[in-house]
């Protein structure tokens, strides 16, 4: 193997390497802005639901309105979850692709 060979090979890693950091970062940055939004809407639905119970004239109309808060505030964290691990996912392949090729590579 020659220096250049060498040279031409650290290069190819260097490159394969910050392939994968630009994915990882641009999924960081998804991320980022689905909580940032999550977060928003959940705020948004906490100030909604209280304004909706100070306003409850009964007992039971307060509890109806906190067991549809609650479910409505789980189904939201559920989906929420689940959107956040296909984009973790995604980015995960998109990241590992390069790699994935480059050890593929001494095989062949």
């Amino acid at each position: 193997m020659t220096s250049q060979d060498t040279e031409k090979s650290g290069k190819a890693a260097f490159d394969t390497a910050l392939n994968a950091l630009g994915v990882w970062t641009k999924g960081a940055q998804a991320m980022t802005v689905e909580v940032i939004d999550y977060t928003r809407k959940s705020a948004e639905s906490s100030a909604d639901a209280w304004e909706k119970l100070l306003g409850a004239k009964s007992l039971d109309g307060a509890f109806a309105v906190q067991s549809e808060f609650a479910r409505s505030f789980y189904e939201g964290f559920v989906a929420e979850a689940t959107k956040l691990g296909e984009i973790y996912v995604e980015h995960a392949r998109e990241a590992y692709a390069p790699m994935q090729a480059a050890f593929a590579e001494p095989a062949r």
